[in-house]
């Protein structure tokens, strides 16, 4: 896909908050969508992948502060938890730790797919350095605003 080209001066003019906030509603939107074939919402996603990425060592709460950062829909976690749960995607340990089950991996990783699709789409036609140069750029913006530039 071609887009228009415009002069630097004129694209260094463009508000930053215009093309930041297009730009998130079309990437979450491709990924609540992709995520939504599999019943599942941006929440179920984290949730899963936090799960994946540190078994056993994640109670509810803690996991819920973590991904509090992250949502923008006043989530109701517990509702979340509960929901893997029924589905025989989590367990929970005495202890209060999660766990993913062979059925919850095997969930996150049909999401993982039909996410790598939407990121694969977002991606075309960008090289990787101009990607990291966009997010350092955006990084930058975030640090001068008083936000958190660092990962998550």
């Amino acid at each position: 896909m071609t887009i228009k080209n415009y002069p630097q001066d004129q694209l260094a003019a463009q508000p930053i908050g215009y093309w930041s906030g297009e730009t998130y509603r079309l990437a979450v939107g491709g990924l609540r969508a992709a995520l939504a074939e599999e019943d599942l919402t941006q929440p179920h996603w984290w949730t899963l992948n936090h799960l994946a990425g540190a078994p056993a060592t994640w109670t509810r709460p803690a996991l819920t502060a973590r991904l509090t950062s992250f949502d923008d829909q006043d989530t109701d976690f517990e509702a979340v938890y509960a929901d893997l749960a029924t589905r025989g995607w989590t367990t929970e340990a005495p202890d209060g730790t999660l766990t993913l089950t062979d059925a919850g991996e095997a969930g996150r990783e049909r999401a993982r797919a039909r996410n790598a699709a939407v990121h694969d789409r977002m991606h075309e036609g960008v090289d990787p350095t101009d990607y990291a140069a966009a997010l350092n750029v955006l990084r930058r913006i975030i640090h001068n605003l008083g936000g958190d530039a660092d990962l998550p």
